[in-house]
């Protein structure tokens, strides 16, 4: 397996999922660089985490929407991670790789999102897609609808797992370096298709 594919809309909690495995001694972290970072206290008010971490592939970053190689230049599994993939779930499919979705309800993503930083956050650049609060909140709509819809399409090939230890052992990834995250304590649902 070269890649895992990653999508959720804003707000879904979908980075944190991604950064309890990232550190995984099976995953590519050449992707990592201190521009590619963002931190807030939105979970630990006073205190920053690492909310994002590593490159994203939506429009108008850096990085071509197939173009999945160019910010790694180690070997390992690599994680690519992008908003729109949601719209683009059934060719992805496609291509064999197993792919996470994340689902938190569209209300609690903008919510979350805002409380994040919304336009201020510093990577990835959200401004240049998504422009305004207005066009953000149909787009978490959007994205999480086409997530359910493609979960239901695809039910004989959807997993749902609750926690960082079964969605190693899914992805068959070393569970060495990652951390623990219950997804239901954190209000979301995670499923993949692989």
């Amino acid at each position: 397996m070269k890649y895992i594919l990653a999508t959720g809309a804003p707000g879904s909690k979908w980075s944190s999922v991604i950064k309890k495995i990232y550190w995984s001694p099976d995953i590519d972290q050449s992707d990592y660089s201190f521009e590619r970072t963002y931190w807030h206290d939105a979970d630990t008010p006073g205190n920053k985490q690492l909310m994002h971490i590593g490159a994203y592939w939506d429009p108008g970053m850096e990085f071509e929407p197939d173009d999945w190689d160019s910010p790694f230049s180690e070997t390992g599994i690599r994680i690519i991670k992008s908003h729109v993939f949601a719209h683009r779930l059934n060719n992805l499919k496609t291509k064999g790789y197993p792919i996470i979705m994340v689902y938190r309800n569209d209300y609690e993503c903008l919510e979350w999102w805002k409380l994040c930083g919304e336009f201020s956050i510093t990577y990835p650049d959200y401004s240049d897609y998504y422009k305004n609060l207005q066009n953000m909140w149909l787009e978490i709509q959007n994205q999480n609808r086409d997530i359910l819809q493609f979960c239901k399409n695809n039910k004989d090939r959807i997993t749902r797992v609750y926690n960082t230890e079964g969605l190693c052992r899914l992805l068959n990834i070393d569970t060495r370096n990652t951390e623990p995250h219950d997804y239901r304590q954190k209000d979301i649902q995670v499923y993949v298709y692989n």
